[in-house]
């Protein structure tokens, strides 16, 4: 297939579907802590636009949730069908991880749902705020858990290797890896900087089309505040996180640099832009700043940032990829953190809801966050090469040795079952962002409760609900 071995194709479909299920947990966490400063909000101050976003948003993350949970199953199948070898070896430590996630996220997050879900008008207010927040905890632990067992195949710590496979003899080394903390810390803020562009994008969409009220403009404020306040900590964390993957993941770092070579004492110069070349040995159409990769990698003038010629070609990441997926994900931090400061000049001028230049940045902006993450992703996973675990077993070493004609099968099948079912989801949870939050303007809006009328808290009933009235108050804005 197009020249590709079957071990290829193994690591194309794992990264296929993962590009597909890492999407949905990232909005999760986020949705799930919005809605749960949304419902606090509303307790304390009883602004009925509060609860008003909460019914949306909480209708979106329901389907969100379904989505990460069907494409999660996916992912831990594949361990055992395509990955064999490597749950063979490293199953102790990963085993035993993603149960852990299972019994303490999973089991928290679904015992809560229902009552988040559909208990607004049959439990207690604070029982119901509870839920919510567990909802949002849950999600947290989740990401844990699951970046502690992806975190100790980058950097892995607390093992022994007896008869060939990894035994764990100290569980908190194993847990908290080297690089555990700032790809946590890196994983979860992305996930809060992607939700909250996700939600501007949202209201910014509603507002270019006129639909301008209290919730629209909340949710644009909200997710402003957020960007502004988040994305520069991101930037920080992701500066400890290059500092912590230099000391233990050098190749990686010098992958992403394009650095091939050193010369003499020379300080170590940073490549803007170029074409890492694997073959020659070099970095084509270089732009580079002296001094500058030094003291960014370094922080220093004097100290050199090891380079790609230092280690053996077959223990080389492709540094044509993650050099480009480095930069899109910088670049489209930048754009974040530029968005956000606008956001405040403009909020000091009382014009965020109106000027329009901004409204369109900020539309367009609402996938940055889920890109970012994408492109962040491949750095890691793909400057993590030629190993799964690093420096004990290759990625060569890891594949269950599926014939090149399975592997194509089972990848094009994936292929068009994940852009029918996913993409069908997908459309779903964007008709719910173009309908809009229900608010009190004009009508009367009823949540449920006894001798009400009862707007459905099913997610998959929402979207047709009231239909008309919607596209009514879209034209009336315009």
């Amino acid at each position: 297939m197009f020249g590709l071995e079957a071990l290829d194709l193994a690591r194309i479909q794992f990264a296929f579907t993962i590009s597909f299920h890492i999407l949905f947990p990232a909005i999760t966490i986020g949705l799930a802590s919005y809605l749960a400063v949304l419902e606090g909000l509303w307790l304390k101050t009883r602004d009925d636009t509060y609860r008003d976003l909460y019914h949306f948003w909480s209708k979106i993350f329901a389907v969100n949730f379904g989505m990460g949970v069907v494409s999660g199953l996916v992912m831990a199948y594949q361990f055992g069908t395509n990955w064999s070898r490597f749950s063979d070896f490293a199953g102790a430590v990963t085993g035993p991880l993603l149960t852990y996630e299972v019994l303490t996220a999973f089991f928290l997050e679904a015992g809560f749902l229902g009552v988040m879900l559909f208990g607004w008008n049959r439990v207690g207010r604070g029982l119901h705020f509870f839920s919510t927040v567990m909802v949002a905890v849950g999600t947290l632990i989740s990401t844990f858990w699951i970046l502690s067992s992806n975190s100790w195949m980058q950097t892995p710590q607390g093992y022994e290797i007896i008869d060939g496979r990894v035994i764990p003899v100290d569980w908190l080394a194993v847990v908290f890896n080297p690089s555990f903390p700032y790809r946590l810390a890196h994983m979860a803020t992305a996930a809060f900087v992607a939700t909250a562009f996700f939600v501007g994008s949202s209201a910014a969409w509603h507002l270019l089309r006129g639909r301008d009220n209290p919730a629209i403009r909340r949710m644009l404020s909200m997710a402003m505040w957020m960007a502004l306040i988040v994305a520069p900590i991101q930037a920080v964390i992701g500066d400890f996180h290059g500092l912590n993957t230099l000391k233990h993941q050098p190749a990686k770092i010098a992958a992403i640099e394009g650095h091939w070579e050193n010369v003499g004492d020379e300080p170590t110069p940073l490549i803007l832009f170029g074409w890492p070349d694997m073959k020659e040995e070099k970095t084509k159409f270089a732009v580079e700043i002296p001094y500058l990769g030094s003291i960014i990698l370094t922080h220093s003038l004097d100290k050199q940032v090891p380079a790609l010629k230092e280690f053996p070609p077959q223990d080389r990441p492709n540094s044509t990829i993650v050099f480009w997926s480095f930069r899109i994900m910088v670049g489209l931090g930048m754009l974040m953190i530029l968005t956000g400061l606008w956001s405040l000049w403009l909020r000091k001028r009382d014009r965020i809801y109106h000027n329009r230049a901004f409204l369109y940045l900020a539309l367009w902006m609402g996938p940055s966050g889920l890109i970012a993450i994408l492109a962040g992703w491949f750095t890691t996973e793909i400057g993590r090469q030629p190993w799964v675990v690093y420096g004990l077993m290759r990625t060569a070493d890891a594949s269950s040795g599926h014939s090149l004609t399975q592997m194509s099968i089972t990848l094009a099948l994936f292929v068009v079952v994940y852009f029918a079912l996913f993409g069908a989801g997908l459309g779903y949870m964007m008709r719910l962002v173009r309908k809009g939050p229900k608010t009190n303007e004009g009508k009367e809006v009823a949540h449920g409760g006894p001798g009400q009328k009862r707007t459905p808290a099913r997610p998959l009933s929402a979207a047709d609900d009231d239909a008309e009235d919607n596209g009514t108050s879209l034209n009336k804005g315009n």
